[in-house]
């Protein structure tokens, strides 16, 4: 017989309200990961991320009053470097520089308070995942969680490609005035959409984008994320995992190829040739004979199907050539104007590359506005927030690839791999905000293999 005593009964005392204080939940970070195809749905999307940011900051604060000491990435002083540049920066908001548009500072205001705001909640991310114990969320599943955002990934682009004009109003964007609901920021945050349907190849076509928004920003994210679906894979048990994800590996080049993002293809060359590299300096030689397979494959599924007429086609038009350099010549010419902290945002030009003229015709269709800094993370850190920010930036993401090169486990050469074609991307992609996530994720994986070992 079981005898229930008067202690039993009592509520917990304050060493258990402690122990319990002292956790973190997953929830915060998992419910991010495994529900945004929801959020993405809902509205919500990349708005997510603040408002996680919010519980996140609660909890570490709980833990940290309860005793327990919390821990920042290495390196986090360069990224502190960044955040103070961003901040200095904004005293520049006022400034015109040559060739851009005449606005107040105050109308730019909006613009950087966003994205200062996209900084933070993403830096609380990296510090909570970082924080976090393996009783709490292991690295094997956040490792599946982020193998997963590759399938959500590899669907979107299947849908953008077969449904390229599927969109919807949604429950957020419902609630929002008519004014606001129809400006072009706040549509690109709570409209989903599968795909942009642009002229790239000489007719309007599909390219994926659900559920990132941009076609540029479902390009970063399959590169950034494709390493830990083979990682998953690696580390499952049986042989029926690891060739479903050889299939959806293969399925997933259809979207790749439709998307026809140049940036993609390099940087899945460049994650290739790094990863081979890595397992060769180890001693893994058997990866030089897998390497050929993988690019013959590739060659294969490109030249005897549709794909490949596809791809020639985006070779043989280069219409965003002109545009990109462009771009990188008025930002170059904007970080000279302000070498320090830059301009604390991006300006639009006073015409395009053609034509001072405002707007699109029929004899001048590249002309029209376009945004300094908007095509690629390089620029916009250059010319927003100068020489401080970039070093700040880069120094965090150069310091982790040397803090963990030595790293040889799964994890440690995915989440190198992932940083690697970061920075091979930054020459054309922007970063905010699901690219930085994913960043910062990879950095967390690298950080937390380090303290904790390898059990992949």
């Amino acid at each position: 017989m079981t005898v229930v005593t008067a202690e039993a009964l009592a509520p917990a005392g304050p060493a258990h309200r402690t122990a319990r204080n002292r956790s973190l939940p997953s929830w915060p970070v998992a419910g991010i990961l495994l529900l945004y195809p929801l959020w993405w749905a809902l509205g919500l999307g990349v708005l997510i991320f603040p408002m996680a940011a919010v519980p996140m900051v609660f909890l570490l604060l709980r833990r940290r009053a309860a005793g327990r000491p919390l821990r920042l990435p290495p390196g986090f002083v360069w990224w502190v470097i960044f955040l103070v540049a961003v901040v200095a920066s904004i005293a520049a908001l006022g400034a015109d520089p040559p060739g851009t548009v005449a606005e107040r500072a105050g109308d730019r205001l909006v613009a950087v308070v966003y994205k200062l705001s996209m900084y933070a909640s993403l830096t609380v991310l990296l510090i909570y995942t970082g924080n976090l114990t393996e009783a709490e969320l292991s690295r094997r599943r956040l490792v599946r969680l982020l193998a997963g955002m590759f399938v959500v990934t590899v669907l979107g682009g299947l849908l953008g490609m077969v449904a390229g004009n599927f969109e919807f109003t949604s429950p957020v964007e419902w609630l929002l005035p008519g004014g606001m609901r129809g400006k072009g920021f706040v549509k690109s945050l709570v409209h989903p959409y599968a795909a942009q349907i642009m002229d790239i190849v000489g007719d309007p076509k599909p390219r994926p984008a659900a559920p990132w928004g941009y076609t540029n920003t479902w390009g970063n994210n399959f590169c950034l994320l494709l390493p830990w679906l083979v990682v998953a894979a690696w580390a499952s048990r049986g042989s029926g995992r690891k060739l479903l994800a050889v299939i959806f590996l293969a399925v997933s080049v259809a979207p790749a190829i439709a998307s026809l993002n140049r940036g993609l293809w390099i940087g899945v060359g460049l994650l290739l040739v790094y990863v081979a590299l890595r397992y060769v300096l180890a001693g893994r030689l058997w990866i030089l004979l897998l390497l050929p397979v993988v690019g013959g494959l590739l060659a294969l599924a490109v030249t005897a199907t549709p794909l490949g007429t596809t791809v020639q086609a985006r070779l043989d038009n280069g219409k965003s050539n002109g545009v990109r350099s462009f771009l990188i010549d008025k930002a170059l010419d904007g970080f000279t104007g302000s070498p320090v902290i830059g301009y604390g945002g991006t300006r639009d030009t006073l015409g395009g590359r053609n034509s001072i003229t405002v707007g699109e015709s029929a004899s001048c269709e590249r002309c029209g506005n376009f945004t300094v800094g908007g095509n690629g993370q390089l620029w916009q850190l250059l010319y927003a927030h100068g020489a401080a920010g970039t070093l700040g930036y880069l120094g965090f993401f150069a310091y982790g690839l040397w803090r963990f090169r030595h790293d040889r486990s799964p994890i440690g050469i995915a989440g190198s791999a992932a940083l690697v074609t970061s920075f091979s991307a930054m020459l054309w992609y922007n970063s905010l905000v699901t690219p930085l996530a994913f960043m910062f994720l990879a950095y967390a994986l690298l950080w937390r293999n380090s303290i904790e070992g390898s059990d992949l």
